[in-house]
This record gives structure tokens, sequence and C-alpha cells, in this order.
């Protein structure tokens, strides 16, 4: 015997089981791409700021250029945006933005010079997704080569 259950004002609707079932299939996909979708954006951010660290290493240059060095870590990445006291050459600002420029979470860059690294001449890093506060070139933290 076939029998169907009718609603008793003659709409047809889903049922509780049919909107479970469909549910539980949405929470397993979720559940698998969820992850995968997370991790891409992580890698996306750390690609930002290893652009973002190669831009300003290039403007970095063009202080060197003008002024003949580096900014010190005391002048600090302000010196590409306002001229430092007793600094000749300066042709500023160097960035079109009148604040510093913050990693993709939000951090500061760190900035020393000379570089504590071998081989570089400054330090510019991004805390990454962790707020790494160690020297430069921690674990974790995402800095000029």
């Amino acid at each position: 015997m076939n029998v169907k259950a009718e609603r008793a004002d003659g709409e047809g609707g889903y049922t509780l089981l049919e909107l479970l079932v469909v549910i539980v299939i949405l929470g397993l996909l979720i559940a698998l791409v969820g992850p995968a979708l997370l991790s891409q954006l992580g890698r996306a951010k750390a690609s930002i700021a290893e652009q973002s660290i190669e831009r300003i290493g290039s403007v970095l240059d063009l202080f060197k250029l003008d002024v003949g060095s580096y900014p010190t870590t005391d002048q600090g990445l302000q010196a590409l945006i306002a001229k430092p006291a007793g600094v000749s050459g300066w042709h500023g600002p160097y960035l079109k933005q009148t604040t510093l420029p913050r990693d993709p979470w939000g951090h500061r860059f760190i900035y020393q010079a000379p570089s504590a690294r071998p081989g570089l001449a400054y330090d510019l890093c991004s805390k990454g997704p962790k707020d790494v506060t160690a020297a430069p070139g921690a674990p974790g933290m995402i800095c000029n080569r």
C-alpha cells in the first residue's frame, strides 16, 4: 500500500528529516572545504606581505640613492615619510600615504639597519600571522632576502 502524507492545508513542503539531511551534507562540505580555503587565505596574506616588503625595499633603495645610506634603526621607516633631522639630500616623501604601511595582519613592519643577518644592509620583516616578536629572521617572520 502506498500512502502519502499530505498537509492539512494542501501545501507541499520539506519534512524535518529532509532539512536535517541537507544541513548534515552542508556541514560535511564545510568541514572538508573550509580548512583548504583558510590555508589558501593564509598563503595569500603571506604573499602580500612578501610583495609589500619588496616594494618598501625598493623605496628604501630610492632613499639611499638620495641620501647616501639607508635610514638608521632610530630613524626607521618614518624617514620615508618625513625628513629626518640632520639628513641632507632627502627628496621625499618616498611613500604616498602619510602613515606607515602595515602588514596584512595589521602589524607594523620591523625595520633595523644595519642588518643583524649577514649579507644584508637592513632587516625589513613582517611579524607574520602569529605576531612573532623575536629578532628579525626568526621562524614565523616574513623578511627581506
